[in-house]
């Protein structure tokens, strides 16, 4: 018998219904648990399958199954429309987990003894991404990213340059990187999620971290608050190479690799790549100063992966012991040494040298997740983007932010009557 049924997912446009027994947890023929975790991280490949070696080579009771294919996200809605679930899944903060939440898919963890464990300001991260607000906690923070503006280390210490902490400063800081010949920026906007990069880093500073629970509560609209942004955005062409749509991602990560610019707008994902390119690259990463105030600067930081135990999973404590090592530190070292990423558990990990002057934001928690992670995807609020920086018009700023609150409402039509409902019932 089907105990529920699933709400609609966005990414997938399908219904879906869950069976109430588990499907991904099964005894073997020697009698072990068998637990199944499939994780959406393909470059972390090598890291899951030293882990899943780790964790069997010390649990005689539990046999612990990753998988972690390419496109896990299409594969894993796919699975659950055949109902046919993993145990654990590994994902990341953003609009998958809204959905996935949102179709109470997903299990309550909050008796899991390792969450005490997990910085705070991460756990509040994922509360925002909750469409109405709920009871308990349904993921465990794993890894975090960082996003602000990668910079050339040697190239700053040849020519004296300091690292900017407000948006005049920065300003300033390309006219004079300009002034000598050098690009200041270099962007890869053919591919056109890259557009997002600098928008979620601008944004963070000037926009409230709610904003889009706000927007569905009819408290606020996205053009009060995205005009600056958008502005600021379309600022820093002025300071990149011609024809930013022309170039790739990789192209732009080569360019920057190579010193052709001395800063680059994007997140901590994109250090392997440019070292792949050029391995002896001395960089370190800044936070976006977008505003006139330095101390209302905020780390761009996000849930990277997370781990979520689904609601059907028939043997919670065996998912929850794997859950446990995972967390165990010398497995959290792994994954830095392999990924440069930011650990959402608490204690004193070694960070990679490329985000040492985001440290201090890292170490207190001065962080703000991405505003595109509440972006539906059929939105296409990256094409949008690229639409607009493309757009010499005079009223281009009109025109985009009076497109993006239209096309909230036109995505978000079952949210928004979510949260009416929601408020209705004075919760």
């Amino acid at each position: 018998m089907k105990n529920k049924k699933c709400a609609l997912f966005a990414a997938t446009a399908m219904a879906i219904s869950l069976l109430a027994g588990g499907c991904g947890m099964s005894k073997d023929d020697d009698g072990k648990v068998r637990i199944e975790l499939v994780q959406y991280k393909p470059e972390a490949v090598d890291v899951f399958e030293e882990l899943e070696d780790r964790f069997n080579a010390t649990h005689d009771d539990i046999e612990l199954v990753i998988d972690s294919p390419n496109d896990a996200m299409t594969i894993l809605k796919t699975r659950f429309i055949r109902e046919d679930n993993p145990d654990i899944i590994g994902i990341g903060g953003d609009i998958n987990y809204s959905n996935f939440l949102d179709a109470e898919m997903i299990m309550d963890v909050s008796d899991f003894d390792g969450l005490s464990d997990i910085k705070e300001n991460y756990l509040s991260i994922n509360k925002d991404l909750e469409y109405v607000p709920k009871d308990g906690v349904y993921a465990v923070p794993y890894m975090a990213n960082a996003a602000g503006v990668l910079y050339n280390r040697d190239m700053f210490e040849e020519h004296g340059w300091e690292v900017p902490e407000t948006w005049e400063e920065f300003t300033a800081l390309c006219d004079t990187i300009a002034k000598e010949g050098m690009y200041p920026l270099y962007f890869g906007y053919k591919d056109i999620w890259t557009c997002l990069a600098p928008w979620n880093a601008i944004a963070v500073n000037l926009c409230p971290s709610d904003l889009a629970y706000q927007v569905n509560s009819g408290n606020a609209k996205f053009s009060e608050h995205y005009a600056e942004v958008a502005v600021k955005e379309r600022e820093l062409l002025k300071w990149a190479q011609p024809n930013p749509v022309a170039y790739s991602y990789n192209d732009a990560c080569t360019a920057f690799a190579r010193g052709e610019s001395a800063m680059y707008v994007i997140g901590s994902y994109a250090i392997p790549q440019i070292k792949s390119v050029n391995p002896d690259i001395n960089i370190d990463s800044f936070v976006f100063p977008a505003s006139s105030d330095a101390s209302k600067n905020v780390l761009n930081s996000g849930n990277d992966l997370m781990f979520c135990v689904m609601e059907d999973c028939e043997n919670k404590e065996a998912a929850y012991e794997v859950l446990r090592f995972l967390l165990e530190d010398e497995n959290i070292e792994l994954y830095l040494e392999a990924q440069s990423a930011v650990p959402c558990k608490k204690g004193d990990f070694e960070l990679a040298s490329e985000l040492d002057s985001m440290r201090e934001y890292i170490d207190n928690g001065i962080v703000a997740d991405y505003q595109d992670h509440h972006y539906p995807s059929e939105m296409a609020v990256d094409a949008m983007i690229q639409t607009y920086l493309l757009d010499n018009g005079s009223d281009a700023l009109d025109t985009f932010m009076a497109r993006f609150d239209k096309e909230w409402v036109r995505y978000n039509k079952d949210i928004i009557a979510k949260v009416e409902k929601y408020k209705e019932k004075g919760e």
